[in-house]
């Protein structure tokens, strides 16, 4: 992400950069940042999770890549998640003269290192404003590793961590599986510095 430095926009201005430009920019507290940019691997992980949960999705279910702008009622106006799920009709609010999404059922985050702790924390915290979300995705980048949510009630989510290649991703709200071997077929995962240490730490 790269930040808009030394400029405050109001929310009239950021929709209106937002008109006009053919890139993605999020807005809070009067901040500005492009999410355009990605690895491959980031990149590659989106287009395989988008392909599978197309491919398995029950009838009537769409999935969404990252051009749709989402409302989060605690992070207003929207964000840009990498990939949601919607079940049924996809309710609509024009905010700025933009259309947003709000009744998405599933979100997925890829996760990248500026972004992980964010998406892990914060990030999250928003998202469980949205009141149709009911399952929530991290799927990491380095290695494989996926973080999966599930909501149980408004007070509380429940998570489950998949490693390694021959995991699986039971989705209940859509009766559906997902293989780790098929998120992250042909990714090629960064090589990690060699520790010169004898011991590793």
């Amino acid at each position: 992400m790269r930040a808009i430095a030394d400029q405050k926009y109001t929310l009239d201005e950021y929709f209106e950069l937002e008109k006009r430009s053919e890139e993605k920019w999020e807005f809070w507290n009067g901040n500005v940042w492009n999410m355009s940019g990605a690895s491959l691997a980031h990149e590659d992980i989106v287009s395989n999770t988008l392909r599978a949960l197309g491919n398995r999705l029950p009838q009537g279910c769409r999935v969404s890549g990252s051009n749709v702008r989402v409302k989060v009622p605690s992070y207003l106006p929207y964000r840009y998640p990498d990939l949601t799920v919607v079940c049924g009709k996809r309710d609509q609010e024009i905010i700025g003269g933009l259309e947003l999404l709000i009744n998405p059922q599933l979100i997925v985050e890829v996760l990248s290192p500026s972004t992980e702790a964010f998406d892990r924390g914060d990030k999250f915290t928003y998202y469980k404003s949205i009141p149709s979300l009911k399952e929530y995705l991290l799927i990491a980048t380095a290695h494989s590793h996926v973080t999966h949510f599930v909501k149980q009630s408004e007070s509380e989510w429940i998570n489950r961590d998949i490693l390694g290649i021959k995991g699986m991703i039971s989705l209940p709200t859509f009766g559906v599986e997902l293989s780790l071997e098929e998120i992250y077929l042909d990714v090629i995962f960064p090589e990690r510095p060699i520790d010169p240490s004898p011991d590793g730490r």
